[in-house]
């Protein structure tokens, strides 16, 4: 195992991006100096890592405290090189800070195991981490090793300011859907002071530009400023108030990069589905819904076509039902089953009918993501037997006989001669549903300046969400679902050890394999998509298989540490087993917030 590791390391480190630079490039050779700097101060605390993790005792408590203090560090380092390391040299940056599971590369069904700093964390934080020292020593040594050679990746490596300032775009976006919740080391708890390190070394990096006298210089100096003085001044991870920090400065620092860099004529986007056009993270089109589309802006006159085909019984075979059957509109476009019936009302379908707001912002559809479109998804629903059972060629001609759908298609397909197809019904259905994210709850208009649009209680719950209860580190903001940030182009799968039934005391094992049934690779064993916590107080019940009941349910479920938690076994299962702790009280808050998650949108046909 550490002699592939070893062989993938020094091949990634041969590689390295190529940029042409501009004509006046003031901050790469100062980067570059930064990076040097802070890849050498790095190289040192993986050292000091590896010696603490090779001197854990299990006759010496003391050294395991040592080992973690040492990580720590380690991890410090690495903020300061995070920014760089991740835009320019991606795939070296996996051997440090990789996630702490089984990685899987679609559709070519390779896999990388956990590895890096997350994973020698996950490792210290065992119940019997001595018996772990073996892997720890590897994972160490193979840190030490990459570390020792980083300033190796800058041979012949060039680059552009516009690069520079998309990378610390990405980075700010990191920090506040990542760094601030905990998700790179959630048992370390260090998220605060790591992004402190990581505002440091941006505002380092921004020397050059901020030593000029602008408005926008001022601004981005401004907030610069004060996040860091707040990051520093509230170190605690458990009580920061995350809300606090992202309107005061985090958001602001944000929209003000974005205007300097626009000021500068430094705009670039090479990657993620963010759009740099939108103020901050938590504006309403933070998400561009064209990464989602291949680029296809969907029309009004599609729109339109497709709410009037989502309520069209001719859908299906026999007449009886539409799309809104099991996705009315009242309950947020659920069914309020634990799942729903069949077509002939006799028996029911294996899986929960969940809400339709927000899916058009996935990568993946249905539970196990085995349609990578929303048309796709969209096709199969209607063909499928137990759901629809509509059959193309007659639902064609259905729609070919009424003059309004001839006319309506015609209108948002102006440019195919046969505008009735079921390709474009998929879409018109399509553009319909990309219509329900209206980002218009009481969360939004707090961010979006409305203080009192959340109560105390809802407050204390966004902190608990995006903190000590690591909702966050699965359920990314804005949107909350499995998009994972700073990018967004990835959909996570999780197994959570989630049974057949609602009794925790008495768990059964549920046998629906999940994405293992799409992909056969065992680490999808019972993985299952990661939905979006928006307008759930409103889609009960949960899970994929709508075994719990109520929003209380699921954080018994989760304050437990899922199935292996209340005494399961999954050895797949990718939720940390370890309990939250979480008071009475904090859970109250929680669901408080989730509330707060609900839009306000038409439930009317």
């Amino acid at each position: 195992m550490y002699r592939n590791k070893v062989i993938w390391l020094l091949f990634s480190l041969l590689v390295a991006y190529s940029f042409t630079p501009s004509t006046d490039d003031r901050g790469v050779t100062h980067t570059i100096a930064i990076f040097r700097e802070g890849a050498n101060g790095f190289s040192a605390a993986s050292l000091e890592l590896e010696q603490a993790i090779q001197a854990i005792d299990k006759d010496d408590p003391a050294s395991l405290i040592a080992a973690k203090e040492a990580l720590k560090k380690c991890r410090l380092q690495y903020k300061r090189i995070e920014f760089f390391l991740d835009y320019f040299f991606f795939s070296s940056s996996m051997v440090y800070n990789r996630p702490a599971k089984t990685e899987i590369d679609e559709p070519y069904m390779e896999y990388q195991a956990p590895s890096g700093l997350q994973q020698i964390a996950v490792l210290l934080f065992e119940k019997e981490p001595f018996s772990r020292k073996k892997e720890l020593v590897t994972e160490a040594l193979v840190i030490r090793t990459a570390a020792a050679d980083l300033t190796s990746l800058l041979y012949q490596f060039t680059t552009s300011d516009k690069a520079i300032m998309e990378s610390i775009r990405l980075e700010l976006v990191r920090l506040y859907a990542g760094g601030i919740t905990g998700y790179d080391a959630p048992e370390l708890k260090t998220g605060i002071a790591e992004t402190a390190q990581s505002m440091r070394t941006i505002q380092a990096v921004m020397e050059p530009w901020l030593s000029s006298s602008s408005p926008e210089t001022k601004s981005v100096a401004h907030y610069l400023t004060f996040c860091i003085q707040y990051l520093e001044t509230h170190p605690g991870f458990d009580d920061f108030n995350r809300l606090e920090f992202l309107t005061a400065c985090g958001l602001p620092l944000q929209e003000s990069t974005g205007a300097l860099i626009r000021a500068l004529q430094l705009d670039q986007h090479t990657r993620s589905a963010l759009n740099y056009n939108a103020p901050n993270l938590f504006s309403k089109n933070a998400i561009d819904l064209k990464a989602f589309t291949n680029g296809a802006v969907y029309t009004e006159n599609e729109k339109a076509l497709g709410k009037r085909l989502f309520f069209e019984k001719a859908l299906s075979g026999n007449n009886t039902r539409h799309c809104g059957t099991c996705h009315r509109p009242e309950l947020y476009f659920s069914d309020g089953l634990r799942t729903s019936r069949t077509l002939d009302n006799k028996t029911m379908v294996r899986r929960n009918a969940p809400g339709l707001t927000y899916t058009a912002f996935q990568y993946a559809q249905f539970w196990d993501g085995r349609a990578g479109t929303l048309s796709k998804q969209i096709l199969t629903v209607i063909s499928n037997p137990q759901e629809m059972n509509g059959h193309p060629a007659v639902i064609v001609s259905r729609l070919k006989d009424s003059a309004h759908y001839r006319e309506a298609f015609a209108a948002a397909f102006p440019e195919d001669s046969v505008a009735v197809t079921m390709p474009h019904l998929a879409t018109a259905i399509a553009a319909y549903l990309s219509t329900l994210a209206p980002m218009n709850s009481a969360m939004d208009e707090y961010f979006a300046g409305n203080k009192n649009a959340m109560t105390p209680a809802q407050i204390r719950g966004f902190n608990l969400f995006t903190g000590k209860a690591q909702c966050a580190t699965c359920h990314f903001a804005p949107l909350f679902n499995g998009l994972t940030p700073p990018l967004y182009q990835f959909t996570e799968f999780e197994n959570l050890g989630m049974p057949a039934n609602d009794d925790l005391q008495h768990p059964r094992r549920d046998t629906d394999a999940g994405r293992f049934e799409f992909f056969p690779i065992a680490y999808y064993q019972r993985a299952f998509k990661t939905p979006t916590v928006r307008n759930s107080a409103m889609t009960a019940p949960y899970m994929h298989n709508g075994a719990f009941r109520d929003l209380e349910k699921v954080m018994e479920f989760y304050n437990a540490g899922g199935g292996n938690g209340v005494g399961m076994t999954d050895p797949y299962q990718t939720l940390s087993s370890t309990p939250l702790n979480l008071r009475e009280a904090e859970i109250k808050d929680l669901i408080a917030f989730i509330h707060a998650l609900t839009d306000k949108m038409e439930t009317r046909r």
